[in-house]
């Protein structure tokens, strides 16, 4: 269910606003613009230069559930494992970030490596956070009475089966959850890329506080290190067993994060229902 908007305002409408926004904060910032990025779902980042010259990006962030208060997190984490915040709008949809250079997403460097980049990684992402961050047990229940409807929308396209303990997982696992830290709910490899300062920074957050477990569903999920059986169950064994993690914890909070996120407004993902319907048997 990633990408769900706050508000009156479609992605659409958003767009059309964007040249406006980049021009506003290229005045505010005295920004010297080049490059795009290749264009996100969720934002806009354009390669930057500060007025003394030093590199930066320039990114507008669509105002959608999933980003609220990615700038938080960035200041929260303040460089230690993520890219980071220089400045900031007051509403916190246009941010000034620094540049990763190279640039190369993890996923490049194939599994081993970047699982083992990882295991480095999150721990130190994996911060204690309360407010302004919403809970994970929030986001579970949103995804819960929100799961069966976009089920029945779509003309129920996977088994009731894998619904049931999809909503079962959502039901159960919120109220035991373990201490609360800072997680960041899409940390796939590509959203990891080499950098000067340190080898890999991770970037565009989408932070909830919940337990560690939950952490690691986006790696588990993600495709970018392999999409097969295998490559899923060998993920979720090995972080869960080199960060020392409740392997039935993350591997439920990562078959249910994926099976919602296999609904997209109207659209639907049947790779992510594969994933699950692994998941529920590994």
């Amino acid at each position: 269910m990633a990408g769900t908007g706050l508000g009156a305002l479609t992605h659409a409408a958003w767009v059309e606003r964007v040249p406006d926004l980049v021009a506003e904060r290229r005045r505010a910032w005295g920004l010297r613009l080049g490059a795009l990025y290749v264009a996100g779902a969720a934002g806009y980042t354009v390669r930057a230069e500060l007025p003394d010259g030093a590199p930066a990006v320039l990114k507008l962030v669509f105002p959608h559930r999933e980003s609220e208060h990615e700038a938080d997190a960035l200041a929260l984490w303040d460089g230690d494992g993520a890219v980071r915040l220089l400045a900031r709008d007051p509403d916190g949809h246009a941010l000034l970030l620094e540049r990763c250079e190279p640039g190369t997403p993890l996923g490049a460097v194939g599994a081993d490596a970047a699982l083992g980049a990882m295991v480095g990684l999150l721990p130190r992402l994996w911060k204690p956070a309360g407010a302004p961050f919403r809970p994970l047990a929030e986001e579970a229940e949103w995804w819960a009475d929100s799961l069966p409807a976009a089920w029945e929308r779509l003309g129920r396209p996977f088994p009731r089966r894998l619904l049931e303990l999809a909503l079962h997982a959502l039901a159960e696992l919120p109220p035991t959850q373990g201490e609360q830290v800072l997680l960041h709910q899409d940390l796939h490899a590509d959203n990891v890329l080499a950098a000067a300062r340190e080898p890999w920074l991770a970037i565009d957050p989408k932070p909830l506080v919940g337990e560690r477990e939950f952490g690691v569903a986006a790696l588990v999920r993600g495709g970018e290190l392999g999409h097969s059986r295998h490559d899923v169950v060998y993920r979720l064994d090995r972080l869960t067993a080199e960060l020392g993690l409740d392997r039935e914890r993350a591997r439920l909070w990562a078959l249910a994060q994926t099976l919602a996120w296999a609904f997209d407004d109207d659209e639907f993902h049947p790779d992510h229902v594969e994933i699950a319907g692994w998941l529920a048997d590994a």
